[in-house]
């Protein structure tokens, strides 16, 4: 029986039998590039927002002052420029540009892991950003009072807290990087699209090609999701708590919880 003899189904059993190496070589690599970039990219986003929040001080010099705003007036660029480009051009951009102008030949990988990952930075640094400021401004307050430095409070009191208002998005752009790592097709990268438009090139099976390869990306991605929405209750700690007291004549501890369906604690 050939190809065109067979319908919808027994042609996606068709390439699934035949290409299920590649669609899972395909697979891990939008995996790895995934998983990889958004890592990094939250590391360039923490670091690009964290400075972005930062005040001068009173006592600070014309200089230091001078430099952090210069700083901060680069980073806004980068930010609003690859936050305000197609991810698809700045793959060719950064791809093709490091070769003509520098004569640097990038690699698949570390053009697809530059790529994606300085893309999720920005993103990463308006979302951090936001989870800083998010944090109520007592808590930094209340550090100062006890006697902790700038840095220290941040880095002990603020951030931990910043870290959990922002970790639905973290989760959001790892959703998002498995989807958009197809663009990477654009320079050539194998992964799980550009192995759909050989198959579906190969066959001329596109919409049995585009629906086994829509199914792989929608257990990637719900997987994915579990996995992060785990993770956030593990953050969010018990639902249950003691309020524990040093007050010997206030026996408190393990008489109050706190009830999630009836908003209080009994």
């Amino acid at each position: 029986m050939t190809i065109a003899e067979m319908n919808f189904f027994q042609r996606m059993l068709y390439i699934l039998e035949r290409y299920s190496g590649s669609l899972l070589r395909g697979a891990a690599t939008t995996m790895a590039i995934a998983i990889i970039c958004t890592a990094l990219g939250c590391i360039i986003g923490f670091a690009v927002g964290l400075i972005q929040t930062i005040e001068p001080h009173k006592k600070d010099n014309m200089f230091k002052k001078g430099v952090l705003k210069v700083v901060k007036v680069i980073l806004n660029i980068y930010v609003e420029v690859f936050r305000g480009t197609p991810m698809m051009l700045q793959a060719a951009f950064i791809y093709y540009g490091a070769s003509s102008l520098f004569n640097i030949n990038l690699g698949m990988w570390s053009a697809a892991i530059i790529i994606v990952s300085i893309n999720t930075g920005a993103y990463m640094a308006e979302t951090v950003r936001g989870g800083i400021l998010s944090v109520d401004p007592g808590q930094k307050e209340g550090a100062r009072a006890i006697g902790l430095t700038q840095s220290q409070s941040m880095m002990l009191v603020i951030l931990p807290q910043a870290l959990r208002n922002v970790m639905p998005q973290i989760g959001n752009n790892l959703i998002i990087n498995i989807k958009d790592t197809c663009v990477l097709s654009i320079i050539g990268t194998v992964e799980l699209f550009f192995t759909f438009r050989s198959i579906s090139g190969a066959l001329y099976t596109y919409f049995e090609a585009a629906t086994v390869t829509m199914i792989i990306y929608f257990v990637l991605t719900f997987t994915c999701s579990r996995i992060l929405r785990w993770i956030e209750e593990k953050m969010d700690g018990p639902s249950n708590f003691d309020l524990a007291t040093t007050d010997s004549l206030a026996f408190t501890s393990g008489l109050t919880k706190y009830d999630p369906k009836k908003g209080g604690t009994y």
